[in-house]
């Protein structure tokens, strides 16, 4: 593994880090969520424009970049050191590689060029607030995609409407009338971006209650029987809204037949990809928190002196820098096994290579939750420090330093919680499995046995 950035990484970060410092101070931050998209829309067309941002990791032959989860990843850090609100987590890291990995190519050549210029925005809309459990990140998927809910279980439910003949729809949905399609009924809450994004991906439940299965539908801004509204968030640097599907007309992503357990497949290869990048960006918010906490305490006189040269407030930010660059090293290792895995998913062939590219997905997945974890961690301490070290003037709501205190704690309401990742993690490691029955035994015969020897001996040395 070679831990050195090349040129073009560096140069995307420093590249980045300058245009956001002109254009996305606290003040810019504060505005733009107040808007009624609750970014700023220029901003967003400009980095598009200059960066290639919306379609950084996207192939160039679907209008992308052609970078890979490690730039995504660096993008992610300089963003969340900003607060940058905008819908590059909902779009980029969510939306954008399901449209890439399940699409027809019809989809896809019509989607991910509009998505990579930044002319649409997207959205994975998941009921029940099940999105880390769906990518895979705080427990299995034994049910197939059952947290979509439908029927008597809530959620969102999809059906295959008839056409005027009678006949089956095709499932392109896309007028809505009586050409047949899919319609979707339900209601999913806390979905990033969801009151204003140009395309909805939404995971809805079909085939009845008993013979279920999960599949991903299309919904277009717009569509009848569509109601979406910006919900009141902790953190306004992150919006969400609800979105209410009566009747809607939805289309097929994919080309259609059983696609169940691919669909959730996908969503669980995604997670990897997408903790990486939250973890990137968690531990750009925290060293970002950390950074101004350090200013301030340089400057805050107290008893004729810096507050920051007072011993007690060394060692706790020493403890906050240690907490940061742990996360930032897990959150580079999980983008770099991500880009492995993805290396080994595109040249593999045969059992062998199968079985290699399945451990990769393996050991990507669990250092991306452990990534995440660590980083909302850190997070959560920086800014609890940046609070309380800010003295009187921290604790005051209007203060920057809430900001990120903010979006700390709505991170790991949404993402989180953090014991929920390591656990999942360690389970699937093996940390927490039964031991075999008779290996445990023959382990104990032979724990007894020394400890009886042991005895015997001591007490002929007593002798």
């Amino acid at each position: 593994m070679d831990a050195a950035f090349t040129d073009e990484q560096v140069e995307i970060r420093r590249t980045l880090r300058r245009l956001l410092r002109e254009r996305c101070g606290p003040d810019e931050v504060k505005a733009a969520v107040r808007t009624a998209p609750g970014h700023d829309e220029a901003l967003w067309r400009l980095l598009a424009r200059q960066l290639g941002l919306p379609g950084l990791a996207l192939p160039r032959e679907a209008g992308g970049v052609g970078c890979g989860p490690t730039e995504l990843a660096l993008a992610c850090e300089e963003t969340g050191r900003a607060l940058l609100p905008s819908p590059l987590t909902a779009t980029a890291v969510l939306a954008a590689p399901l449209v890439d990995r399940l699409g027809t190519g019809a989809q896809r050549a019509e989607l991910l060029p509009r998505i990579a210029g930044g002319e649409l925005t997207a959205s994975l809309a998941v009921p029940g607030g099940e999105l880390t459990r769906a990518l895979g990140l705080t427990g299995a998927d034994d049910d197939g995609g059952g947290w979509a809910g439908g029927g008597r279980a809530g959620g969102v439910q999809a059906r295959e409407s008839r056409g005027s003949g009678g006949s089956r729809g095709s499932g392109d949905g896309g007028n809505g009338g009586g050409g047949g399609g899919w319609r979707l009924y339900g209601q999913v809450d806390q979905v990033l971006d969801g009151h204003s994004a140009g395309l909805l991906l939404v995971a809805a439940r079909t085939g009845g209650y008993t013979r279920g299965r999960t599949l991903l539908f299309l919904v277009r801004a717009g569509a009848p029987g569509l109601v979406r509204t910006r919900l009141t968030a902790l953190d306004e640097t992150r919006s969400q809204g609800r979105i209410e599907l009566r009747d809607v007309p939805a289309e097929l992503l994919g080309p259609g037949g059983p696609g169940g357990a691919e669909v959730v497949g996908a969503l669980a290869r995604l997670g990897a990809t997408a903790a990486a990048a939250l973890a990137a960006e968690a531990v750009g918010a925290a060293d970002a928190a950390l950074e101004r906490t350090v200013e301030y305490v340089r400057t805050r006189v107290q008893f004729g002196r810096p507050i920051g040269s007072f011993q007690a407030v060394k060692h706790r930010l020493a403890e906050v820098y240690v907490k940061v660059e742990a996360a930032r090293s897990a959150a580079y290792y999980a983008a770099w096994a991500v880009g492995r895995s993805a290396v080994a998913h595109e040249s593999g062939a045969g059992a062998g290579a199968e079985a290699g590219e399945a451990a990769g997905t393996a050991e990507a997945a669990v250092a991306g939750g452990l990534a995440l974890a660590q980083a909302l961690e850190a997070q959560r301490r920086a800014a609890g420090e940046a609070v309380q070290l800010h003295g009187g003037v921290g604790f005051t709501w209007e203060h920057d330093a809430h900001l990120y205190f903010k979006r700390a704690a709505s991170d790991e309401l949404l993402f989180g919680p953090v014991h929920r990742l390591r656990a999942w993690a360690a389970e699937r490691e093996g940390l927490f499995a039964e031991p075999d029955v008779a290996t445990a035994g023959a382990a104990a015969g032979a724990g007894a046995s020394a400890t009886t020897d042991g005895h015997r001996a001591r007490k002929a040395v007593a002798v």
